[in-house]
């Protein structure tokens, strides 16, 4: 199956190399297209980046109080333009999984106009889901930390005891240590934060409000841990594949031109400006795998436990349910947002409406 088209609904759950697999063979099939879409959020980021680079570069420089002062604002700027683009990608999100399953219920085009046109209609609810999902992912990345510490911690304690006696068996106690605890905290952290990784695609999906959304989302992930951070590491693996072969190339370039690249503080501006934009050049080549990732991830696990893919089918065969104002636990195929009626023309008191 090259593509997920309106015939080709798969009616089984996916693995997690399944879902890998047509996440990337959707963005091959729409690349440019998914590449627009992803760019204006990771430029936001990139921004952020080069004011960051350039600041923290002339913080070390500077010998004027006034502009050392005006540095560090800046770098504080930059922080914050970084956390808005971070915050418009996961808005992005739900636009992008509107935008595939409107391509698998009514064989839409992917466009990055239909993907910023659903973000519109819901903005500032997205917005506010979206400040709610970062301090999530912050509060699972100290909760995963502490429970990896305090499993090292253990292994440590056990080190120390055999290190008198076994020193080998000590450095083998602290090896397995070292695995268990790294591996026990990616686990704790995707357990945690993918409670709400489906939040902005069921807002835009679903229609629900950020609040329905989250519980909504929370009833979802359920079992979705391992391929959840099986796609998350791909993503990020092959991100800093790119960025190592662009660093690669540019780090070639600047031993040409006699740079020193062990002394960054000597980097002209326009070289340490090169190197910051790295990251976000790699991260718009491959944002859209983890866009389509997430959004792929969504639908599997409405496929898993309602029969989405049944539903999906049957909307495009028999056009969506009637809305008769019936509350379901389970969303709609598509959200559509109901427009009001026009207003009853008023009367003048006169049957016929003739004065």
């Amino acid at each position: 199956m090259s593509t997920l088209s309106p015939g080709q609904l798969p009616l089984a759950p996916l693995g997690a190399g399944d879902l890998i697999d047509r996440a990337v063979r959707l963005y091959r099939r729409h690349l440019f297209v998914l590449i627009r879409t992803a760019a204006p959020p990771v430029i936001i980021v990139a921004a952020g980046w080069i004011l960051f680079s350039i600041s923290v570069r002339q913080v070390f420089i500077t010998a004027e109080t006034g502009d050392l002062f005006f540095y560090v604002l800046l770098s504080f700027l930059s922080v914050a333009i970084m956390l808005g683009g971070y915050l418009s990608i996961l808005v992005v999100m739900g636009g992008a999984t509107r935008t595939l399953v409107a391509h698998l219920l009514r064989n839409d085009a992917v466009t990055a106009q239909a993907t910023y046109k659903a973000v519109r209609s819901r903005f500032w609810g997205l917005l506010v889901a979206s400040l709610i999902v970062l301090g999530w992912i912050f509060a699972s990345f100290l909760a995963a930390s502490s429970g990896s510490q305090m499993a090292a911690m253990i292994f440590f304690l056990g080190s120390v005891a055999f290190a008198n006696i076994a020193p080998w068996l000590a450095i083998i106690i602290g090896v397995i240590g070292f695995l268990v605890s790294t591996a026990f905290g990616l686990w704790l952290f995707f357990f945690i934060v993918g409670r709400v990784a489906y939040v902005p695609q069921v807002m835009l999906v679903e229609g629900k409000g950020v609040i329905e959304a989250i519980g909504r989302s929370i009833s979802l992930a359920r079992g979705n841990v391992r391929r959840l951070m099986a796609m998350t590491l791909f993503t990020t693996f092959a991100t800093f594949s790119a960025l190592t072969i662009l660093l690669f190339a540019i780090g070639s370039f600047g031993e040409l031109s006699g740079i020193n690249l062990r002394n960054p503080a000597g980097w002209p501006a326009w070289y340490a400006i090169s190197v910051s934009i790295l990251g976000p050049l790699s991260a718009i080549l491959l944002t859209p795998v983890w866009m389509l990732s997430l959004s792929l991830l969504y639908v599997d696990e409405r496929v898993r436990h309602e029969g989405y893919d049944i539903e999906l089918m049957a909307a495009r065969q028999l056009g969506e349910v009637p809305d008769i104002n019936v509350s379901s636990p389970l969303g709609t195929a598509l959200y559509t947002e109901r427009k009001k009626p026009p207003p009853a023309p008023r009367s003048s008191g006169s049957v016929l409406n003739l004065s």
